[in-house]
């Protein structure tokens, strides 16, 4: 018997179950082959003595072994000797599994199979009594791991499940001659608390010694697999779709989100009312990452646990075939602003030491080190255990509980640049916007208004002069600052940046009732970004000669490294609800294809 693994189908792996079993094969006795014959390398087999009255033993054998792709190049080879382990790294060694997460449709469409090669190999006609093949899984690996083999496989065909969840073993039924057996494998869980990954499926020769006496294995083979993880898509991927809510307050929001995206080469994907049910924060409800093995890859979205409004829209308009989904609720802790996943971003692929890395890391948030004044909010467990269960993502904890939303996106992002880190930091700056008006207001400009045009707003005259001259303003954004500082020094360390690789975008953050900072303007770090175009939330700043210096000092930063930066107000229809452009908006990217080349986990 030999079986192999081969490209992912629906349900999942192929298994192939080939017969190396000669057909003048008449009786078997259990003896494992002598050392006067040796094995060949990486083989494993056993020899069975024929015995008949008239004539001195002949030794046949039989191979059995279970193959699989060990050394991830696509191709299943034939008794990789380290196919029951596995090994991180690009010269590591283990076959990798996909979890079938999307929504196939209901029959298997012929290109699924266009690679496949059949291999037939003449077996004899039955396996001699008192001899079973078994299939098997363990216990613990049974909610982790299925199996399936088609039935009818030309006509009508269709799945039967054989292992997995309840069931433990399967007999394996010889039907002789060339008796080549279809199995597939796929995989039933992602890594999580308590979960490395790893499971096992084994094949075993079982011998019938009496009556009453369980069956004796006298071979069994083993290989291991290890579940693909959830990988996250970092920003600075080219899109592929940009997603958006259509509400009734946000159509000049949705024109100027259009006009940008045609700039692109995605597809806008508008939410409609009779979907969003007024849930705007499309960034908050879902996650966008993937799922890769050698022979396949697809995208997976991780939804949040706020479970706003929009909790019907990944399953409805995102699962499908070869677009998968996946969730994390907590059965008894609070769900608060900080499981929105607006908290949850990625870094590109970098490494402590500053060198280029295979999948960057998340960013998320944990409370500051001082007496809780809010309660301490965090991400909860269940989604943090997920995260860290993957193990190819090393997660950064950053502080955000000092914002009223508390989400990491409201200072920092990254953008795309050419050269050989590829990409820059922007993070939000108090600092940064403080020496922007103090230098327009020695250039006698300190009468500049803010939110020109903007009816209640622009008729109180917010100056230059009048906020330079706020001193409470002047040490709430001090305070702030700190904060900002806090996760600069954590970005820098655990990212291996330097001050070069950051870029200090003007900000103003005031504080609300609960001592917590939300944006005195249009927050700009809170963009999209589409490639090289950025959608910028406008900031309606002080008007030198009837131009923004905000957007003005933004666009010398960013267009000089070939960025193309446009404005986009969103100040009715999401910055008074404590959100911007980032947040109102989500976006599909392209597949990293990575996961074989992983390096050690963290």
């Amino acid at each position: 018997m030999h079986v192999c693994t081969h490209t992912q189908d629906r349900p999942g792996r192929q298994i192939r179950l080939v017969w190396l079993i000669p057909p003048t094969t008449q009786s078997f006795r259990g003896a494992a082959r002598g050392q006067e014959t040796p094995d060949p390398p990486g083989s494993t087999s056993l020899s069975f003595t024929v015995c008949t009255p008239s004539s001195s033993p002949l030794c046949l054998s039989a191979e059995i072994s279970l193959d699989v792709d060990a050394d991830r190049d696509g191709v299943v080879e034939k008794n990789n000797p380290r196919k029951a382990s596995w090994t991180w790294g690009p010269e590591g060694q283990g076959a990798i599994l996909l979890v079938n997460c999307d929504r196939d449709t209901p029959w298997l469409p012929k290109e699924d199979c266009s690679d496949e090669k059949v291999y037939s190999k003449e077996g004899p006609e039955h396996l001699p009594a008192g001899y079973e093949i078994v299939l098997y899984i363990s216990m613990s690996d049974s909610d982790k791991v299925g199996v399936f083999y088609v039935e009818n496989p030309f006509f009508g065909q269709r799945y039967v499940h054989i292992l997995g969840r309840r069931k433990l073993y399967h007999t394996v039924k010889y039907t002789g001659g060339s008796a080549e057996l279809l199995f597939f494998v796929e995989g039933l869980r992602f890594p999580d608390e308590g979960f490395s990954g790893l499971v096992s499926i084994h094949v075993s020769l079982l011998e019938y010694m009496a009556e009453a006496i369980p069956l004796t294995p006298i071979f069994t083979d083993t290989v291991t697999f290890r579940i693909a993880p959830w990988i996250m898509t970092p920003n600075i991927l080219p899109p592929v779709s940009v997603f958006v809510c259509c509400m009734k307050d946000n159509y000049l929001f949705l024109k100027e989100v259009k006009n940008l995206v045609e700039k692109t080469n995605c597809e806008l994907k508008v939410c409609f009312q009779y979907m969003n049910r007024g849930d705007r924060w499309i960034q908050d409800e879902i996650e966008f990452g993937y799922i890769e093995a050698p022979h396949k890859g697809f995208p997976v979205v991780l939804d949040s646990p706020r479970d706003g409004s929009l909790k019907d829209f990944p399953v409805k308009q995102l699962l499908g075939p070869d677009f998968g989904y996946v969730t994390r609720e907590p059965l008894f802790e609070p769900v608060t602003s900080l499981d929105s996943f607006g908290n949850l971003e990625v870094s590109p692929p970098v490494t402590p030491s500053g060198e280029t890395g295979t999948t960057g890391n998340l960013l998320k948030n944990c409370p500051l080190p001082t007496p809780p004044r809010s309660g301490g909010r965090r991400m909860t467990k269940v989604v943090r255990d997920f995260l860290q269960a993957q193990q190819v993502q090393a997660p950064v904890e950053l502080y955000s509980d000092w914002l009223t939303v508390g989400h990491v996106d409201e200072f920092m992002t990254f953008v795309p640049i050419p050269g050989t880190k590829k990409f820059r930091m922007l993070m939000a700056s108090t600092s940064a916007c403080y020496k922007l008006f103090r230098e327009k207001q020695k250039e006698g400009h300190g009468e500049a208004i803010m939110f020109k045009g903007l009816g209640g707003m622009s008729s109180k005259r917010i100056t230059i002069n009048k906020i330079l001259s706020n001193e409470s303003l002047v040490q709430e954004n001090q305070y702030f600052q700190r904060c900002l500082d806090w996760n600069r020094d954590i970005l820098k360390k655990e990212l291996g940046l330097t001050e070069q690789d950051i870029i200090d975008l003007p900000a103003l953050f005031k504080m609300d009732e609960s001592r917590q900072a939300r944006a005195f303007f249009p927050n700009m770090v809170n963009m999209i970004v589409l490639d090289k175009d950025l959608g910028i939330p406008k900031p309606f700043g002080p008007q030198v000669e009837e131009v923004c210096c905000l957007e003005t000092h933004v666009r010398s930063l960013l267009e000089p490294l070939g960025l193309c930066c446009t404005f986009v107000d969103d100040i009715s229809a999401y910055h008074k609800f404590l959100g911007e452009v980032h947040c109102g908006t989500n976006k599909g990217l392209s597949i990293h294809h990575v996961t074989s080349a992983c390096e050690p986990p963290f």
